[in-house]
């Protein structure tokens, strides 16, 4: 009896911790269609979305292991429902190079880290090189600083982009089509920006947005507890250290979600087809993703091909984008490898 009773015990505990699984899943799958000034639990479930889909995958081998076959419907149903999330992140096509000999227009995005701060120029002009390489016609960059390299050698960069935008300090659209018209959007209380140019393209203009959204945050805070330990030997908690991530990550994210409404706004307002581009600082489903996409298509979606992963730290997240509307249609969409920045750029060719 007792052997029969810690079994039945066990079975009920794993049961319930599958229906707490399942329940989280679904809550984080929705979380950002809720803003997170309104409800910061539930929008920073979906930063867990890829845990909990990892422990329903768990959950069907247990099941499968205990031969409870009904069981099992609970996780496969819960991963289906995550189908669309899952894309965000992989896509299961091959890529087809032959795409890139299609007329089109190759548009890439780029947080260069303002070039490291180098001042001989020399990573601006590597980056110059790939854009050549890459065949780029519209190229945004963030955390781009007008006193760094590339401003030493702007003479090279206007040989290939003979047109050129400055947002705010950190922005800048570089484009082989004449700008015909632009515009700077300014956050609330952040340095933080992003911006649009109207380029003309075989006598149509298409405006590109540019977007630079609030960081997290949460590296700076620990360089600041690195310091403090090494200033004096000052201890600093591991609670206190995860309450002031904690504290700043929900602060950005309430910074992100107010910007991302902004520019989402700008974007409703153009009677142009629109190209959206950035470093969003924030993952996909998340409630900016969602905001900032609208109507429009993920590039990834639609012809990107296996792992997307754009952040280059210790996680490797999504947080670089290019979305278009769907009056356009993209043929190419990759990442490419050049390391001079924590971020890979990002490059997509849509057909026009």
């Amino acid at each position: 009896m007792g052997k029969l009773a810690v079994y039945k015990y066990v079975s009920a505990m794993f049961l319930v911790a599958q229906l707490v699984i399942a329940i989280f899943t679904f809550v984080a799958l929705f979380g950002g269609n809720v803003n997170p000034a309104g409800n910061n639990a539930q929008a920073m479930l979906v930063y867990a979305l890829p845990l909990l889909i990892i422990a329903n995958v768990l959950m069907i081998f247990y099941w499968l292991l205990r031969r409870r076959w009904y069981l099992i419907l609970i996780p496969v149903v819960t991963i289906a429902c995550c189908i669309p999330y899952i894309g965000t992140l992989y896509q299961f096509r091959s890529y087809d190079k032959s795409l890139e000999n299609k007329a089109g227009l190759k548009i890439a995005s780029y947080n260069v880290a303002m070039f490291g701060r180098e001042t001989s120029g020399f990573m601006a002009q590597d980056i110059l090189a790939e854009m050549r390489r890459q065949k780029v016609d519209v190229l945004c960059m963030q955390e781009y600083n007008e006193t760094s390299g590339d401003r030493k050698n702007s003479v090279s960069y206007k040989e290939y982009f003979p047109y050129m935008q400055i947002g705010r300090d950190d922005m800048v659209i570089y484009s082989r089509y004449p700008i015909r018209n632009h515009k700077t959007i300014l956050f609330d209380d952040t340095n933080n920006s992003a911006m649009w140019a109207d380029i003309e393209i075989n006598g149509e203009e298409i405006r590109v947005f540019n977007v630079h959204l609030q960081t997290t945050g949460i590296n700076r805070t620990m360089r600041q507890a690195a310091k403090m330990q090494m200033n004096g030997g000052y201890e600093v908690s591991n609670s206190r250290l995860l309450n002031a991530i904690y504290g700043n990550y929900t602060i950005g994210m309430l910074f992100r979600a107010g910007q991302a409404v902004t520019v989402a706004n700008e974007k409703r307002s153009s009677e142009k087809p629109c190209i959206l581009c950035g470093d969003f600082n924030d993952v996909p489903y998340s409630f900016v993703y969602k905001t900032m996409l609208g109507n429009m298509v993920d590039g990834f979606k639609e012809c990107g091909s296996g792992f997307m992963s754009t952040f280059r730290g210790k996680k490797p997240v999504r947080i670089d984008y290019i979305f278009h509307d769907e009056a356009l249609k993209g043929l190419t969409y990759y990442r490419g490898d050049i390391t001079y920045s924590d971020h890979y750029p990002v490059f997509m060719k849509i057909a026009l």
